[in-house]
């Protein structure tokens, strides 16, 4: 279920923040039109509501356990901590921990040095 939340959800908002805080300035040479990110960020708000009330009541989506439903979402968390739409997960506290922890698990950082090998 939470793979398709964030099929549908998630991964929208995610990736339109992402493209126009991060590939349009410093790879197309181009201004982020910050009327579509703030759209964006709304979107993205309704859906850390969600997974705020889910991530309150467990560690991760699936429950106590870390499973594909979480890693699934590590590429645009990862990206997310460097536009400066970051400071949104301070609004959210508990998805802000699983995302922490996410981003801090050894199979997690070896990942994101490759992302940035090859970024």
């Amino acid at each position: 279920m939470w793979l398709e939340v964030e099929s549908h959800k998630f991964d929208r908002p995610m990736s339109v923040i992402i493209y126009q805080c991060l590939i349009i300035p410093n790879y197309l040479d181009g201004k982020t039109d910050i009327k579509v990110v703030e759209e964006n960020v709304e979107m993205l708000k309704k859906i850390f509501d969600v997974y705020e009330d889910r991530l309150s009541k467990f560690k991760y989506l699936a429950g106590d356990f870390i499973s594909l439903a979480d890693l699934s979402h590590f590429p645009t968390a990862y990206y997310l901590m460097d536009t400066p739409h970051a400071s949104l997960l301070d609004e959210y506290p508990h998805v802000k921990v699983w995302i922490t922890d996410i981003l801090a698990r050894p199979t997690t950082k070896k990942v994101a040095e490759m992302m940035k090998a090859t970024a």
